[in-house]
């Protein structure tokens, strides 16, 4: 049995068809990178947020114990109700 062989219009469109799918390889290589690189920093900013749920988590377990209460106190700048408080009136 013999095969005819292919003439130079089936040689073009089968170069064309691979080009084409060449470079729809390439373009689909470029959105992988960048949807990966976009995950990596997606990925980041989810470790920060559950360092920060971690923190606050803790912050409501503590919420009664009074070395915080009293930490928390003079973060905000409050005084003790038993305290003496000088002001200083010379400026």
């Amino acid at each position: 049995m013999r095969f005819k062989r292919a003439g130079f219009l089936t040689k073009l469109i089968v170069l064309a068809l691979l080009a084409y799918m060449a470079m729809s390889i390439l373009d689909l290589r470029a959105k992988i990178q960048e949807t990966e690189q976009q995950r990596d920093l997606l990925a980041g900013q989810v470790a920060d947020c559950q360092v920060e749920n971690d923190r606050l988590d803790d912050a409501i377990a503590h919420k009664d114990d009074p070395e915080v209460l009293e930490r928390v106190a003079q973060e905000k700048g409050y005084v003790d109700k038993n305290a003496i408080l000088y002001i200083d009136v010379a400026n």
